[in-house]
């Protein structure tokens, strides 16, 4: 049974059936939604424009996917024979985001445009030059660019985006026959070494030519700096610093603070973006702020966005809009931005699957929704990158990889190995770029093609060296270039024990290759596939009855999640507490008296983050001498939920201390939750949430925008006693 056909029964669209399809013929959009409504239904409207899709079951949820093919075929008749013009009128729903969009497009809409039919403009994009359709879609609406893709096939997708190809300024980034990579050199400790030699290894490979980006496991200004300076000294080192952007991947926010202290040390700025003004709230975010940052930026390097079907909704931020609508308005609001600097060097990184089963399951689904937002975004005028986030097997990966290939990516991301040791998912490796770029012919920008022969890892005639794999021949040259001048042989002993230590940190590094060049080391291989299959039989887990003992005091609460299934399938049931724990918390909280802080842990997605010897234990007791030498008193009792999520702390924090008298005491929740799995470290992360009574006292106001997060914490990871010490920084800051 398909993940379509359990979800039929859920879906509130009902168009004609097959055998009355000819009942809808001449009709368009509009002109159905007047007729079965009697006017016209916004509701309706949205509707009709979300079953256009392939099926995804956050469409679903949303209540706008089609209950079978026939639907979806009715509904994209439909849609192929309405007017761009009645679009461009009729926003599927309209916000700041919306109309500022719609003002950006218009001074650019060719004369006649509005005269086009969506299916007459899916024959242009398919048949006509890409260079002569130009003027035209600078014009055009993200809503219209959406409505589109939704009439388009597997190939016809495919071919669209091997067409529509939009190379960077000055490079061949995004070029016909290129294809670029992203190292993302992560470390659950924020350890320079760490990140240093990932990215050796990668340039051993002949991989990482369009950006060095890391996502920190700290958000703090110190700790943003720190990764800062190691990729910006790689670079310097090499020099590399007109070629090569790098990026911490802090809350822009961050990044501008470290910028205005340290003019000149922050790479490219990088932002998650959502497809609504509300759901950019929840990241922190308005229009007149990016706007701002933009017209501040110097050249040529300037953003890194991050985008993803799903975000909206799983944020509550969907408005009864289909999710292919708003990651175009995503790219929308990312043209807007890229009109307003110079040089426009502006990357784009296409996160699908990242969020999980509630927006689609497949490979099949998540390769439909890469080449949709391939589509969208090149239709947009932007580069844009595929991130294959998902709960796939690793061999699945590649497959995915093959599919997408021949709809030219810009570029994709790059790993040591399928797996980040950080962020716990999978995503394309070293050796996966090496392999696409035998099978399919392509290469990278041609500055970093020279400078990879320059290191001796490619000949004159661009094949792989002696030195292709061995990252210790790059270090010797980066340790030359540092002026050491040590026997070779020093040198190399050094970077062999610098290589050891971060793999005893759980970090892996590329060395090496299989029977092929583009087949991990097999020793590494086994590595990956061992923390794959561990990474599996640790999401069904919940927390045992002998570790809920060990606890001590505690109140024991649960989700609205009916099983462990019901939790990883439906993730917003994790997100808010059962009524009866809700009436269990606001009983004990009458008990409470001045405690200033929660503890919550849930299991989240990795009980064994919280139950391995060394986590929780160290973590609490340096985290009650630490709370206490701030002066700052902890509630005794622990919050257990079972099957929480993040945002189930918020309701917790509400129910707790919204009724606190004095409007203006703070009061702050640490939720301690089990991460993703599939590293050896099992990590949890900390979020702390810290806001007066009268905020909490708003239902629904506590958000991911007032919260920090400690991650990365386990004893092999983060210490637990330092990450305890530094939430309490951060509490008092």
């Amino acid at each position: 049974m398909t993940s379509e056909t359990r979800a039929r029964a859920a879906s509130p669209l009902t168009l004609k059936p097959p055998d009355r399809v000819r009942d809808l013929a001449g009709e368009d959009v509009f002109a159905f939604v007047q007729r079965v409504a009697g006017g016209f239904d916004p509701d309706l409207y949205r509707r009709v424009v979300g079953a256009a899709n392939p099926f995804k079951e956050g469409d679903r949820i949303v209540g706008v996917a089609a209950r079978d093919e026939a639907e979806r075929e009715a509904a994209r008749r439909l849609l192929g024979r309405t007017r761009i013009g009645d679009l461009e009128a009729n926003p599927l729903f309209r916000d700041g985001l919306s109309d500022a969009l719609g003002l950006d497009a218009a001074p650019f809409r060719e004369p006649g445009t509005e005269d086009l039919t969506l299916a007459q403009l899916k024959g242009k994009l398919l048949a006509e030059d890409p260079a002569s359709l130009a003027p035209l879609l600078e014009g055009l609406g993200s809503d219209t660019l959406a409505c589109v893709v939704k009439l388009m096939d597997h190939a016809e997708l495919t071919l669209l985006g091997g067409r529509f190809c939009t190379a960077l300024p000055g490079s061949k980034i995004g070029a016909p026959g290129y294809l670029g990579a992203r190292v993302q050199p992560n470390s659950p400790t924020d350890h320079p070494e760490d990140i240093l030699w990932q990215v050796l290894s990668a340039w051993s490979y002949a991989v990482g030519d369009v950006l060095l980006g890391t996502n920190p496991a700290g958000s703090s200004l110190p700790a943003v700096a720190r990764v800062e300076a190691a990729l910006k000294d790689l670079l310097d080192t090499f020099g590399l610093g007109a070629t090569l952007p790098h990026c911490v991947l802090a809350h822009i926010d961050i990044q501008a603070e470290l910028e205005r202290l340290a003019p000149g040390t922050t790479g490219i700025w990088f932002q998650s973006l959502g497809g609504s003004a509300g759901a950019n709230a929840t990241f922190g975010l308005d229009l007149d702020k990016l706007i701002r940052y933009a017209d501040q930026r110097p050249g040529p390097f300037h953003f890194y966005f991050e985008t993803g079907q799903g975000a909206d909704f799983t944020n509550g931020q969907a408005h009864g809009t289909d999710m292919v609508v708003l990651e175009s308005r995503k790219y929308g609001l990312i043209r807007l931005l890229k009109r307003r600097v110079r040089e426009p060097w502006i990357h784009v990184n296409d996160v699908a699957g990242f969020i999980g089963p509630e927006v689609f399951r497949t490979k099949e689904q998540l390769v439909r929704c890469c080449l949709e937002d391939l589509a969208m975004g090149k239709l947009h005028g932007l580069d844009i990158c595929a991130t294959l986030h998902m709960d796939l097997t690793l061999d699945d990966l590649e497959w995915c990889q093959d599919q997408l290939a021949p709809a030219a990516p810009a570029y994709l991301m790059a790993l040591p190995t399928r797996n980040d040791p950080m962020l716990d998912y999978l995503t394309t490796s070293f050796q996966d770029h090496v392999r696409l770029r035998e099978r399919f012919g392509t290469r990278v920008n041609d500055p970093m093609w020279a400078f990879f022969q320059r290191l001796g890892i490619l000949d004159g005639a661009s094949r792989p060296t002696e030195h292709f794999g061995r990252p210790l021949h790059v270090w010797l040259q980066y340790r030359r270039l540092k002026g050491d001048d040590r026997a070779e042989a020093d040198i190399l002993a050094s970077g062999r024990e610098g290589m050891e230590a971060v793999r005893n940190r759980g970090v892996p590094l590329a060395e090496g290759h299989g029977q092929e060049i583009w087949d991990l080391a097999p020793a590494l291989e086994r590595e990956l596939r061992t923390l794959f299959a561990d990474a599996r039989k640790v999401l069904g887990l919940g927390f045992t009855p002998a570790f809920q003992a060990s606890l001590g005091p505690c109140l024991r609460l649960r989700s609205r999640s009916r099983d462990r299934n019901d939790y990883l399938e439906h993730p917003r049931t994790g997100e808010d507490l059962a009524d009866a724990s809700r009436r269990s918390v606001r009983n004990w909280a009458r008990t409470l008296g001045g405690a200033q802080v929660l503890v919550v842990v849930s299991d989240g997605l990795n009980a064994k983050a919280l139950m391995d010897p060394g986590h929780l234990a160290p973590f609490l007791e340096a985290l009650g001498e630490a709370l206490a030498r701030a002066g700052l008193a902890r509630a005794q009792e622990l919050l257990v939920v079972r099957n929480g999520r993040v945002r189930a702390g918020y309701r917790i924090g509400e129910a707790v201390f919204g009724p606190v008298p004095d409007p203006q005491a703070r009061r702050a929740v640490v939720h301690l939750i089990g991460e993703r799995p599939g590293t050896m470290h099992h990590t949890f992360s900390a979020y702390l949430t810290a806001a007066p009574a009268s905020t909490w006292a708003r239902a629904g106001r506590a958000d991911h925008d007032l919260t920090q997060v400690v991650s990365g914490i386990a004893d092999t990871a983060l210490d637990p006693a330092l990450a305890a010490r530094e939430v309490v920084r951060i509490l008092c800051s």
